[in-house]
């Protein structure tokens, strides 16, 4: 006699697991900042203000506003330690229209463009050191197979991929540094002229370096599957932007120590170029592994991360119900994964990753700023909390002016693209009266 099989009771169907420790949450924030950007982009920041120490305090500057908002993130973090992290802050503190426009854009642009972007970057490294006879698209899209096919089996299974690829990418800065201060320096030159409008120069110099810091927020979207995520995820947060800080900033005074501003600023591959002037041609292909190793750990974060978001919409009613389907052995968000990894190959295969990544620039950022005025209202509904953020409100109130800084100089100097983003941005609404 046949029987119909039994249902699980709500409380009883399977749920993501608290499997990460201090050590995996601190490498997922370091992970999620630290990618190819930093042994390319510094030499926009040498054009644009050309001294040794505005160079330096340009990537101080763009650190402090990172730690700024890591504190901002801890608190809360500890108030909020849930699946979704930056998505619930939005839902519980502002409304969950907010939320789900933030979620929408995280998945039609803003995570799955970056992955798209990085994925086709880690391909071209990955060829320049095999010398396959392969096409660029092709090898990123099995790299995001095969990182989408890891996440599936756990959250722990995704990390550990994640950690070994962001501790790789530490290491081959630490040979660059090594390598930068055994040969001899730069010859000196005299200092470049300072730029005739220093603070529209310096402005536009922090624009490649808050790009290069960014990604840290997205550690908080693992918060219900970290174990004593109020306490753990806000000292992960602190820790992984410091140590991303230092990893930055020394990275740097080795390029200008090796290269001085004017080389810095003339090439486009500083890693490369300080590498090969040491070592030659084995040097060139050392860094270039590098920089495969930390594209490809900045691609285990970011596809380990951002599932959880659209596993949290879905959870809420406002995303397809199957989404929220957990793996009852490994425990993980296996339909939210597969449809961040499947749309992510569409845009890499699309080759369109470059304008999708720009389109949302600002939105981005307004997002930041509002995530800090989160604060503000949770604060004011309950007073307590585990981590508070020093100096606040000047420290939020500093966070959130800068990002918004960036809204408007985007739109200024690029209001096509920046209008753009705010129309994916918009047309989440009827989607989310749609589903409400």
């Amino acid at each position: 006699m046949r029987t119909n099989p039994k249902r699980l009771a709500p409380n009883e169907e399977p749920k993501l697991a608290r499997q990460l420790g201090l050590f995996g949450t601190t490498m997922a924030v370091m992970g999620g900042i630290i990618g190819a950007g930093i042994f390319i982009n510094p030499y926009l920041v040498a054009q644009r203000v050309q001294a040794p120490a505005l160079i330096l305090a340009a990537w101080i500057g763009g650190g402090l506003i990172a730690l700024a908002g890591g504190f901002i993130y801890a608190e809360l973090a500890a108030r909020l330690p849930v699946v979704g992290g930056q998505y619930a802050y939005l839902r519980e503190a502002l409304h969950p229209a907010v939320a789900f426009i933030y979620g929408w854009v995280l998945l039609l642009v803003i995570q799955t463009g970056g992955i798209a972007a990085v994925a086709v970057t880690f391909a071209h490294y990955f060829l320049e050191l095999t010398q396959w006879p392969l096409n660029a698209p092709l090898v990123a899209i099995v790299a995001l197979a095969l990182l989408t096919a890891i996440n599936c089996l756990g959250v722990r299974a995704g990390s550990r991929v994640q950690s070994a690829m962001t501790l790789s990418a530490i290491a081959a800065i630490a040979c660059l540094e090594l390598v930068s201060f055994s040969h001899r320096g730069a010859r000196a030159v005299p200092l470049e002229e300072m730029p005739g409008n220093l603070p529209l120069a310096f402005g536009a110099a922090m624009t490649p370096v808050l790009f290069a810091y960014g990604g840290w927020q997205t550690s908080s979207f693992l918060g219900g599957e970290i174990r004593d995520a109020e306490r753990v995820l806000p000292r992960a947060l602190i820790l992984g932007v410091i140590g991303v800080i230092a990893v930055y900033v020394s990275v740097n005074v080795a390029y200008l120590r090796s290269l001085g501003p004017a080389g810095l600023a003339a090439t486009s591959t500083p890693a490369s170029t300080v590498m090969h002037n040491s070592l030659g041609a084995r040097g060139a292909q050392l860094i270039a592994a590098g920089i495969a190793f930390s594209a490809f750990g900045f691609l285990a974060q970011s596809m380990l991360t951002g599932p959880r978001v659209y596993f949290a919409m879905a959870k809420d009613g406002v995303f397809f119900p199957q989404v929220a389907r957990v793996h009852p052995r490994t425990h993980a968000p296996v339909v939210a994964i597969l449809l961040q990894g499947i749309w992510a190959m569409v845009i890499a295969l699309s080759g369109t990753y470059g304008q999708v990544v720009n389109y949302v620039v600002a939105m981005d950022s307004l997002f930041f700023g509002l995530t800090a005025v989160c604060l503000f209202v949770l604060r004011r509904r309950t007073p307590k909390s585990q981590f508070r953020v020093p100096g606040h409100p000047w420290t939020t109130l500093f966070f959130i002016t800068a990002e918004w800084l960036i809204v408007i100089s985007t739109f200024a100097n690029d209001p096509r693209r920046a209008l753009i983003g705010l129309g994916f941005a918009l047309l989440g609404l009827p989607v989310y009266l749609w589903w409400r």
